[in-house]
Order: structure tokens, then sequence, then C-alpha cells
């Protein structure tokens, strides 16, 4: 493990176990975990680190697997200092690290429709990494700008054009980190707004396991699209309905499980380790391509390495 990394005013911890810091809870520590105290913290770290080192920054863990040998390098987990929420006309500016549901909730506040992040779990940084979206609305439908810093310490301002979204994707600089964004949203009623996220919430929690320790959606849909809530909406090429063909509503591996209330939502059934999870994920991504030949694709991220495998004598 290195130690010699540059002097810092946040927390800076190492050997840092991560399952408590992600939803599933698993996963091995990483060499370092950096919580800058704000962005001129987090640039004068990254300025000052050696740059064969690598970074990784994580939000509220909720799409993420990391692996049973943990993280080699620095991970940065961005806290208050980055959880700001500011409305102004029709432009809603959150901090990196602001919740999903916050922002949706304080956009509606303002008589502001960015109601589409409410049932989106976790922060605003990983909602633009990944173009979150749902009801077929995305990030990139709203987003104007965000700031970022990069791995050699730099700000810079990244637009939509910058960042080519797709589905499920947004194209950032290696070891960029972001820090804010920045969303346009159309104006409403707030109490029809609230109302609306009330009867989302609802429908979540009738048709996904909210209550059982999961990392939201497994896998992409072939289709290309998420769920538009609508009822002319389709669910031939829609992961969950490939996995419960595939018959693997909640088949189980150790202590995972794909959900028997969602089958595209791998769970945690309690003492799981990653290689469990990870292990099950393939499973359904083999039997789904021999059953319907499609290939499914991760949307959960996983990172780090496994636990090196024991020698025989």
């Amino acid at each position: 493990m290195m130690t010699d990394l540059p002097q810092t005013r946040g927390a800076l911890t190492p050997n840092r176990p991560l399952d408590a810091l992600t939803w599933l809870r698993v996963g091995g520590p990483a060499d370092w975990l950096f919580q800058p105290a704000d962005e001129d913290d987090l640039a004068d770290f990254l300025r000052g680190l050696d740059p064969s080192v690598p970074v990784f920054p994580i939000g509220v863990g909720s799409n993420l697997i990391v692996r049973d040998g943990g993280i080699r390098g620095v991970v940065i987990r961005l806290g208050r200092g980055f959880n700001g929420i500011a409305v102004e006309g029709d432009r809603v500016t959150a901090g990196a690290a602001a919740l999903d549901a916050h922002v949706a909730r304080r956009a509606a506040d303002a008589g502001l429709d960015l109601t589409f992040l409410r049932t989106i779990p976790g922060s605003i940084g990983g909602a633009v990494r990944m173009n979150a979206g749902c009801y077929g609305s995305y990030v990139a439908d709203h987003l104007v700008e965000v700031r970022a810093v990069t791995r050699q310490g730099e700000r810079i301002v990244l637009t939509p054009d910058n960042l080519r979204f797709a589905y499920r994707h947004a194209e950032l600089p290696e070891g960029c980190v972001l820090t804010e964004a920045a969303f346009r949203a159309a104006p409403a009623d707030p109490d029809a707004l609230h109302a609306k996220m009330a009867e989302q919430l609802a429908r979540r929690d009738e048709t996904q396991p909210t209550k059982e320790r999961s990392a939201g959606s497994t896998f992409r849909n072939p289709a290309g699209f998420s769920s538009t809530g609508r009822a002319d909406d389709v669910h031939d090429l829609k992961a969950w309905s490939l996995i419960d063909r595939a018959g693997l509503r909640g088949h189980s591996w150790g202590g995972a499980q794909m959900s028997e209330k969602h089958p595209n939502f791998l769970l945690n059934t309690g003492g799981a380790t990653a290689a469990e999870l990870e292990a099950l994920g393939e499973l359904v991504r083999r039997r789904v391509l021999e059953d319907s030949g499609h290939e499914l694709q991760w949307e959960v991220i996983r990172v780090g390495d496994p636990l090196p495998q024991p020698q025989d004598d």
C-alpha cells in the first residue's frame, strides 16, 4: 500500500472496508478512502497524487459490487461539502453527493419537474455517469452541464455534447470526479408534482423489492430503454422478462438470489459474498443467452479484485 500521499483537509483512511458503503453490503477494503472537504481539497489532492495511483469515485454505493479482495488505489467518496441543492429560475443545481430523491423533491417544491429522479436510488454524480432514467425520462433530457475535477486536479465544465450520452452511459475522462450538475426543468404545479411522485413510489414498492438488500436493476434492458410506465409499454426485451422466461426468478447461489418479486433485482439475502453475487449474475447471463439469444449486459458496476484462491499443497 502506498503511504506517500498528499496532505488533505478531508478524511483519508487507510485499508478502509467498503462493504458498509454499498447497498449490497459486500466488498473488501480500499487501500485508501478519501473524503474531501470541498472541491479545492479534492483538486489539490488529485494534483499532488502520484499519477500512477488509480482513483475510483463512488457515490452512495447503490449500483455497485465491490469484489471481496477490495480496491487498489484511492477510493473517493464525496460527502457533505458536495450535497447542496439550489434553484434559480428553471435551473436546478445539485452537488454530486445530493441524493436523487432529494433533488426531485426540492425541484417539486419550486414547481419544477424532475420527478423522474424520485425513484432512482443513489446520488446525482452516479445518475449522470449512468444517464439514469425511468418513466421515459433520462438525465440527458435535462442536463445543462456538470462541474468535474480531472485526475490531474484540473477543474472542468462538461456539456451533454462532451458526455456523449447513451442508454445507461456517459463518457467521462478516466479518474474524473463529478462535483456538481445543473439541470433545466419544466414548470408545473408543486402539489401535482408531489402527487405524481407519491404515485411513482407506490408503483415502485408494489413491483420492486425495495425492502430487500439490492443494487437496483442488475442488467440493462436489451430493448435499449427503461420502462416508460405507460399502458402501451412492451416487455419482450426487458431484462426481467428474459430472466423470468429462462426460469431464473428466485434462483439463488449461496447468499445471493434473483428476486422473486422482480427477477432483474440481485439480492443479498444475508451473508452473501461479492463472489456469490457476481457468480449468480454470470449464471443468469449464460442461461438467458442460451434461452433467448440475448446477451445481458451488467448495469450494476463491478470493481476491485477477487480474493486470492487458496493454493493446493
